[in-house]
């Protein structure tokens, strides 16, 4: 790897094309690889467009539980209904091709380039780390310095000191993270398609290895035009409307 690589990180995309423009828009020229951390469909009026561009663009990704169920590898009974309703209809939705490329995702963690990418935890493929307690309960069986996860839609993270004792990584500062030696970290970028930390504004991350620094980013996008696909396409009007609130 060169030493001056950066990468670009992002999650849960959920088939929101104008988020996901806006955040590359941002993002341009400040990267060199983009790497993914699941779900990249689901929820969203716009599969086919997103997987499109993860085919062409992105160096690794695993795969998430909407993927996955997009896929017709997870049940829809383990989805709440308007999840279930948006997945059976982008199965319906996408080309063969597409499909094809989801059911061959990876799961997770998968090693990339001296950091691992999860779409839920290390441990477990689709579960949830929210709190302390969750990194508190496998903290032990963590041995990668950097982990990347998502699924959540929060963006921030985790740091596992040396002693064991954990600090919650708020988003809020835009200078960036050091990464402290001896530690080790469970990053979260942030959802780019569907924020759930009252932000709306789509979410990513900056890695640079060289400088051991990650930075978070949010960038507004049309909102309201990505909603708007949603329900002209006959999915729950929820998922349009949670957008403008980020909830």
């Amino acid at each position: 790897m060169g030493q001056t690589m950066k990468f670009l990180i992002v999650s849960d995309i959920h088939g929101n094309r104008e988020a996901l423009e806006a955040a590359l828009k941002d993002a341009r020229g400040q990267y060199d690889r983009i790497v993914c951390l699941g779900d990249i469909v689901g929820y969203g009026a716009d599969p086919n467009f997103v997987v499109d561009w993860a085919r062409a663009h992105v160096s690794a990704l695993v795969r998430g539980n909407h993927d996955a169920a997009c896929a017709g590898l997870e049940s829809l009974s383990r989805f709440n209904d308007n999840a279930a309703d948006a997945a059976a209809w982008s199965r319906h939705v996408l080309s063969p091709k597409n499909l094809a490329y989801l059911k061959r995702l990876p799961p997770g963690p998968l090693p990339y380039e001296g950091f691992d990418l999860a779409h839920g935890s290390p441990v477990g493929e689709f579960d949830y780390l929210c709190s302390e307690n969750d990194v508190a309960a496998i903290s032990d069986r963590i041995t990668t310095p950097l982990t990347f996860f998502g699924h959540t839609h929060q963006q921030g993270g985790f740091q596992i000191k040396r002693d064991g004792k954990i600090n919650v990584i708020n988003s809020h500062s835009r200078s960036g993270l050091a990464l402290a030696p001896r530690s080790r970290y469970l990053m979260n970028p942030g959802s780019v398609g569907q924020p759930r930390d009252r932000d709306p504004d789509a979410a990513y991350a900056m890695y640079s290895p060289q400088e051991r620094r990650i930075e978070f980013r949010r960038v507004q996008y049309d909102a309201k035009a990505a909603g708007k696909k949603i329900v002209k396409a006959g999915l729950p009007e929820r998922l349009a409307s949670r957008l403008l609130v980020g909830v």
